[in-house]
């Protein structure tokens, strides 16, 4: 497994998904790659928060 480059739906900016963050969502069981970088993930959690 290698970090892969992902483009965030969101901002467009591109983001590298880690090898170990590759692990983690693995041994999560999440199946797809993210589609947000980390800080739209983050504003998107907060959203639904408030």
């Amino acid at each position: 497994m290698a970090d892969r480059e992902i483009v965030c739906k969101d901002c467009g900016e591109t983001f590298i998904f880690t090898e170990g963050e590759q692990e983690f969502f693995r041994e999560k069981g999440f199946e797809n790659d993210p589609v947000r970088c980390p800080s739209c993930r983050r504003a998107k959690k907060q959203r639904q928060r408030d």
